[in-house]
């Protein structure tokens, strides 16, 4: 089984350019041959935002139906979870609800400027999910929206 999601971030129009992610990147899972254990993907990214204390929402929304979560090989589909958090290099995070905003969060190192990373955004395949996928390239793609907060 091979799994991959492409990143997208929605562009956003110049006067609410005061919070941006950059530094995304596709994920692959490559070719799966343990499906009886969970697959985690991390990348660290630069989420900034210019307001006081930069606070900034961050919504995620799935390729899947009703924007679920899920990769699709045609007729199969297989879910996935998506975590944040709010420091770089991290394996684990807050648990993301496709189309809720994850309010309250924080930059605290203005990447942009210092050209760092300072969150990470995790992508899991759960084993027990992979145990009764169909074998199979996966793929969708997954939408991060950040918005001023």
């Amino acid at each position: 089984m091979l799994a991959t999601l492409l990143l997208a971030a929605m562009p956003v129009p110049a006067f609410a350019q005061n919070v941006q992610i950059t530094q995304l990147s596709d994920v692959s899972f490559g070719a799966i041959t343990n499906v009886g254990v969970d697959q985690v993907r991390s990348q660290s990214v630069c989420a900034y935002s210019g307001l006081l204390g930069g606070r900034y929402s961050l919504t995620a929304t799935g390729s899947g139906a009703g924007g679920a979560f899920t990769l699709s090989n045609g007729a199969s589909v297989l879910p996935y979870e998506v975590q944040w958090n709010t420091s770089a290099g991290q394996s684990s995070g807050t648990n993301l609800v496709s189309g809720a905003a994850l309010t309250g969060q924080t930059v605290l190192l203005s990447c942009p400027l210092l050209q760092v990373t300072n969150s990470s955004l995790i992508i899991i395949l759960r084993g027990a999910a992979l145990t009764t996928a169909t074998a199979g390239n996966y793929s969708g793609t997954l939408t991060i929206m950040l918005a001023a907060n």
